[in-house]
């Protein structure tokens, strides 16, 4: 089978809980909150999800555990519309779990990385690589040894004419490796960072600076900016878009939602600027509910 889409990445169970009150408090003190939720996390799952939303084929590659957690992340998935043949479970290793504490726009992410750290290039199918119109990568940081293969992988695509995206997502360590990622970079067309990755990865202030650095490594540079909105830099021009204005539940995936609109956009033959407006609207969408997928919009929604 043809896909539109294949994402490569983590995929494990959020437990999305507030707002919370800052500071958090230990001494085994006890706070209510207004709400709780279980749903569907990872970047790359929330991304896979908003895409086949928006009406692309997905295929996801990955791994988790055999657990009662990894059965929730492969029925969701397929609940939703994308092909989870190539998710791997692990015979050892749990399913990564993900608890998020939310305080307005801000959040805090505390996440045990089970079998993450062994996926690796291995995992992916040669023939979903050589059979998707994209593929896109996502938790760079999260996932170590897939990282080692990943531009072989990118080259695959690429050899049988397909686009690439990556979002970097955050890196734990705080090491923000530019020796690993350099190489990717060279074959990936879309790199989809949000404006902390984007200044973090380059030492800069100004997350136009930082986009034009990363664009000559190769890519088109799309930076998530919040509320600011986001932008386009491809070495030489910025385009931008706002957000939109909706009433906030929680940011949760919202970058990820972004990521699957300005996929959407450019496969369904959009440019640019028109792209970027898409990825702005789908991302601002979907904060409309708790969880990173509950909101996301329909092609219709979000071109409306």
């Amino acid at each position: 089978m043809t896909f539109d889409l294949l994402v490569i990445g983590d995929a494990n169970p959020d437990v999305v809980v507030g707002p919370v009150a800052q500071p958090i408090l230990f001494g085994q003190r006890e706070r209510l909150v207004p709400s709780g939720s279980l749903v569907l996390g990872g970047s790359a799952s929330i991304m896979a999800c908003g895409a086949a939303r928006l009406g692309l084929s997905v295929a996801f590659a990955g791994r988790v555990g055999d657990d009662a957690a990894g059965a929730f992340v492969r029925t969701t998935l397929a609940e939703r519309g994308v092909d989870v043949s190539a998710l791997v479970t692990d015979p050892s290793l749990p399913t990564p779990l993900t608890t998020i504490l939310t305080s307005g726009d801000d959040r805090a992410i505390l996440t045990s990385p089970g079998c993450l750290p062994a996926v690796t290039a291995a995992d992916i199918p040669n023939r979903m690589v050589c059979s998707a119109r994209h593929v896109h990568a996502g938790s760079f940081y999260l996932l170590p040894e897939l990282a080692v293969g990943l531009a072989r992988i990118f080259k695959e695509a690429k050899a049988a004419k397909a686009t690439t995206s990556l979002d970097p997502n955050d890196d734990p360590a705080g090491k923000w490796d530019r020796t690993a990622l350099d190489p990717i970079l060279r074959v990936t067309d879309y790199f989809l960072p949000n404006a902390a990755e984007a200044l973090a990865l380059t030492g800069h202030h100004s997350v136009v600076d930082a986009a034009g650095i990363l664009a000559r490594r190769g890519p088109l540079v799309v930076v998530k900016n919040g509320a600011e909105g986001a932008l386009a830099h491809n070495g030489s021009r910025v385009v931008t878009a706002p957000a939109l204005k909706v009433e906030t539940v929680d940011a949760v995936g919202a970058g990820d939602s972004f990521d699957a609109g300005w996929v959407a956009a450019v496969l369904n033959g959009f440019k640019p600027d028109r792209a970027l407006t898409i990825a702005a609207a789908c991302g601002s969408l979907s904060t409309r509910a708790a969880g990173g997928t509950a909101a996301q919009p329909t092609w219709e929604e979000v071109t409306a």
